[in-house]
């Protein structure tokens, strides 16, 4: 039999049909700049399913609120503007009820991980007001939002998104799709995002998951194994006030590693106002305080709370909200 061949030109057009929905197909499929990659790099990590992958991301949404809110840190506060916004009576007060109402857990914890509870109970504070405050975005929509619209910082928040997508059901707090947090996709009573969930999080009440939502026991025990992880000394200082001489050389530091045994900053000019270890390694921080510039002598536990977060005010408003905690504790305690 004669075979009936289409003519030339209708196979070429039916060829050149084809080569098209092969080559836009992908990308009409996308919701999403860079979904289709992504999700064949979780899917080829994990095994999960593509579509389950692909539904997930279909229905995040990106929120221009969260963009707006990259742009105005509170990290960019003078210090004696950002102090004020977490060492408020209320903060305190709150903070010490928060110790008392759970002291056992809080000294077991931060016995078995070396941590002194009043750290573990001001990150919470200064996080999420004692887990009042724990955010009100969508955790996928602002993983997304970041990681695939947000170029300044999109390796970094797109990292967070795989992660986010690649953590078994085990260590999250509910249904991935449902999980609320900051604009920067933090989780939790202590806001910590995917990979710290992943390296750091903690099943501290043995029930097969970390929650760090519900489970007061996994919140308390991820903050303090956070700490421990980042080289958390036992009983180690944080910081301590300096005053510096009239001829002190200016010191200008990078991030918060001490670097220095304390007598060389001393030789620098700036002398402590307690009895210091003159050979303990310590960095010096400057903070522009309501009467000037204020300078602080830091050590490894300082170092340890910027692993939370980098900015040295943060770490300072940690420290003086521990500290305030704990003197309230301890004036609780005499009154009894």
């Amino acid at each position: 039999m004669t075979a009936i061949h289409a003519p030339r030109p209708a196979r070429f057009i039916a060829a050149l049909i084809l080569l098209l929905i092969c080559v836009l197909t992908p990308a009409l499929a996308e919701t999403h700049p860079g979904q289709a990659e992504l999700v064949r790099e979780v899917a080829q990590d994990t095994g999960k399913s593509p579509q389950a992958l692909n539904a997930l991301l279909d229905g995040a949404k990106m929120q221009q609120s969260i963009l707006d809110a990259m742009g105005r840190p509170a990290e960019a506060k003078p210090w004696s503007e950002y102090r004020a916004i977490f060492l408020t009576d209320q903060r305190i007060d709150d903070g010490v009820a928060f110790y008392l109402a759970h002291r056992e857990l809080l000294e077991r914890t931060g016995d078995k991980y070396g941590v002194a509870p009043e750290y573990i109970v001001a990150i919470i504070g200064v996080e999420t007001s004692y887990g009042r405050v724990t955010g009100k975005y969508k955790v996928l929509d602002a993983l997304v939002t970041l990681g695939l619209y947000y170029p300044p910082r999109a390796k970094f928040f797109r990292e967070e998104l795989k992660t986010l997508l690649e953590l078994p059901d085990s260590q999250l707090a509910g249904p991935l799709n449902t999980l609320t947090g900051s604009y920067a996709g933090a989780q939790g009573w202590g806001q910590f995002m995917p990979d710290s969930i992943r390296d750091y999080g903690v099943d501290a009440d043995g029930d097969g998951r970390i929650d760090l939502l519900n489970s007061l026991p996994d919140i308390v025990a991820s903050v303090a194994n956070y700490f421990a992880k980042h080289g958390w000394e036992r009983g180690g200082l944080v910081a301590a006030r300096a005053q510096p001489d009239a001829g002190a050389k200016p010191i200008v530091v990078k991030d918060s590693t001490p670097q220095w045994p304390l007598e060389q900053i001393e030789a620098w000019g700036y002398g402590p106002l307690q009895t210091l270890n003159p050979g303990q390694p310590t960095s010096l921080q400057t903070l522009q305080g309501a009467s000037g510039p204020e300078y602080w002598f830091t050590f490894q536990n300082f170092y340890a709370i910027t692993r939370y977060n980098r900015s040295p005010l943060y770490a300072m408003a940690v420290n003086q909200l521990a500290q305030a905690i704990i003197s309230g504790v301890h004036q609780a305690d005499g009154s009894r």
